[in-house]
Order: C-alpha cells, then structure tokens, then sequence
C-alpha cells in the first residue's frame, strides 16, 4: 500500500513540471504580441509550466526584467514591466482614461486580466481593479 502511495505521489509531482523553451516554440500569438509591444526587447528565459489540474502556461522573462505570462493558447495574461510603463496598446483605453484622469503622473507598470476584468498596478505600488467593461471598483488590498 505504501509502495502505491508514493509512487502514484511521484506520478503526480512529475506531471507537474516546468522547462524552458525557445521562441520559436512559444504560441503563434505570443510571438506575435512580443513583436507587437516589445519589438526591440531581447528575451532572457522562457518557461513553461505544466500543471496536473490547469492547462500548460508560459512565463517570458525579458532581458530588461520584464515578465510577461501567457495561457495555452498564447494570450497574455499578465504583463509586469517593473519600473516601466505597460505598453498603452495592451490596456484598454477605459482604463488608461481612468488613470490618466485620476492619477495623474502615475504610469501603468503592471496588469493582470482576470475572468471578472482587470488589476493594474501603479508606478507608486498602489493596485486597480476594474471590472470586465473598464470600470473601476477599487483598491486591491493585499491578499
């Protein structure tokens, strides 16, 4: 019985895993936004991750510090460009608007798409959330 226990707990860590890969093997769409929004970026490392439950995703790290995730299909999910502002193409323009109205000098150097909208985060730490048509619906307090 234990024999069974740990080798059916080894089967499910190795399912687990995450290796790196090159460019050419990302997603179509993933190449092509990396052309888009960060043509000139050299690219340091990408990873990817298979998950037992979830479905494999990719984690870009660009030479810069730039870390940009993308899910199976090559959409990105989360662009954090560190003390950089997020290129305005990959914002919705309700939500740069927003900001640009309300915190006025702030950059945009951070944002997560979530099934319910967006997170943005500011160049001075504070985070946004706004629901799936751009609105704003507050602070995002710390987990």
């Amino acid at each position: 019985m234990l024999i069974l226990v740990a080798s059916s707990g080894a089967f499910a860590f190795s399912l687990g895993d995450s290796y790196t890969i090159k460019r050419e093997q990302l997603p179509e769409e993933a190449r092509q936004m990396l052309d888009e929004y960060f043509p000139k970026a050299k690219i340091g490392m990408i990873k990817i991750d298979r998950h037992l439950l979830k479905k494999t995703d990719y984690d870009v790290r660009l030479v810069n510090g730039t870390t940009i995730e993308f899910n199976n299909s090559g959409k990105w999910t989360s662009v954090n460009c560190k003390t950089r502002e997020v290129p305005g193409g990959l914002i919705p323009r309700v939500i740069r608007n927003y900001v640009k109205k309300n915190f006025d000098g702030l950059k945009i150097v951070k944002i997560l798409k979530k099934s319910g909208g967006h997170e943005v985060g500011l160049s001075d730490g504070v985070e946004l959330k706004f629901n799936i048509l751009g609105q704003f619906k507050g602070v995002k307090m710390e987990d």
